[in-house]
């Protein structure tokens, strides 16, 4: 839901986004929960009334869409999500007989929801800041890839080749093993 426009001065386009973020608040709070998100999971808090028992509540998470309120009373959350969860992954107390916390967890982990529910107002998800995460974190092949970007980032800083140029490096080497009737004089790297 971003707004930039290229064809408008800063000054104008920081005022719109100004705009858009108070908008964005509003809507959000209006909504009868709260919720916050990392790239693994959501996290929502539903205010009850004090002294509501689990017996009192209807709770249903599907992997596609969820259910939250008081039994005989309209729902207090209900929709279908924008990803899917896993169901098995989920789950929701009650706390202090007054609100309700519900823990979901994404099945795609490398997304920004734009919403819990796809009838609620979206929000900015190119806005979004995500907390620092630990390498340990990540899936292989994405720690593998920030693990090659920080040396690649160390060695320019030092004024090294980064392992991509020193891959070039090495097959220029090996070629030239191979092929010691040529002239590499001339070569150069880029």
């Amino acid at each position: 839901m971003s707004s930039v426009r290229a064809d408008l001065p800063e000054a104008e386009q920081k005022q719109l986004d100004a705009e858009n973020a108070l908008k964005e608040k509003a809507e959000q709070d209006a909504l009868p929960y709260r919720w916050r998100q990392t790239l693994q999971d959501l996290t929502i808090t539903i205010p009850v009334p004090r002294g509501t028992k689990s017996r009192d509540l209807l709770v249903d998470i599907r992997q596609r869409s969820i259910k939250v309120g008081l039994k005989g009373q309209e729902m207090i959350l209900q929709g279908d999500f924008p990803h899917e969860v896993k169901v098995d992954e989920s789950t929701w107390t009650l706390d202090d007989n007054k609100e309700v916390s519900l823990s979901l967890e994404k099945v795609n982990q490398q997304s920004w929801w734009p919403h819990v529910v796809t009838c609620a107002p979206k929000i900015d998800t190119t806005k979004i800041t995500p907390e620092n995460s630990k390498l340990s974190d990540l899936d292989g092949e994405t720690r593998a890839m920030v693990e090659k970007m920080m040396f690649d980032n160390q060695q320019k800083q030092m004024g090294k080749p980064t392992s991509d140029e020193r891959k070039k490096q090495e097959m220029l080497e090996k070629f030239k093993l191979q092929h010691p009737e040529m002239d590499f004089s001339n070569v150069k790297m880029g």
